[in-house]
């Protein structure tokens, strides 16, 4: 059964969604962690601590974070698969384009894929440099992720490369949480209206939280 629903464009279209889910979960809480910057080294660095921590004495330092990682690793990859096949089937079906475009499609529904592509090369290298500190500059220091934060945004090419991920993830984010919601089967002629509505207020609000920081580095707001 599993294998059937996998195979079929509504099964992978139901992976795509509840993956895309699960991530804009995340998405919500590490923006409302994100902010804590403004409130100072001491209060950011405390908090990724408290990340590492989490479920102690239950769980071994780090377990709960790895855990978490492993839950976004697959919703990751199950998203890029699901979406990459789709595409490929959508090619398969109709091989040359249409001679007349939809005028009604948004930019963000134009947009997807290659938005897709760019927050996958985007969590590539905030892992490098915020994770591993392998592209960083400045010095990476382990255990002082305020400092490597102000290390990052204080270069025109990190906030260069965060601000553009940040507009591809609010366009993705705008067109993915409808469409998510009409597979699931949630949209209908009455809620059309509301579930857009939402999609616009989530899009716009996360982006504006994920460039506060860098903005507030470059401000001087956080230094």
């Amino acid at each position: 059964m599993a294998r059937t629903m996998w195979d079929s464009s509504v099964g992978k279209k139901t992976v795509m969604a509840v993956s895309g889910l699960i991530m804009l979960l995340y998405l919500v809480i590490h923006v409302i962690g994100n902010l804590k910057i403004f409130f100072g080294p001491g209060e950011f660095n405390h908090y990724a601590h408290w990340l590492r921590t989490l479920g102690e004495p239950f769980l071994h330092y780090e377990w709960a974070l790895w855990m978490i990682r492993v839950v976004l690793v697959v919703a990751v990859v199950a998203h890029a698969v699901s979406a990459y096949q789709l595409s490929r089937r959508d090619l398969r079906a109709r091989p040359s384009k249409y001679v007349h475009t939809r005028a009604r499609a948004s930019y963000a529904t134009r947009t997807m894929r290659w938005g897709g592509i760019i927050l996958g090369l985007f969590i590539v290298w905030h892992i490098l440099d915020l994770t591993t500190g392998t592209v960083h500059t400045g010095g990476f220091e382990h255990g002082k992720p305020y400092q490597n934060v102000v290390d990052t945004f204080s270069t025109w090419y990190g906030n260069t490369i965060y601000l553009t991920a940040m507009l591809a993830l609010g366009l993705h984010l705008r067109h993915g949480f409808w469409s998510a919601a009409q597979t699931l089967g949630v949209g209908s002629r009455t809620r059309d209206r509301a579930l857009k509505t939402t999609a616009n207020v989530l899009a716009l609000t996360l982006t504006l939280g994920f460039i506060a920081a860098p903005v507030g580095v470059m401000t001087g707001l956080v230094s």
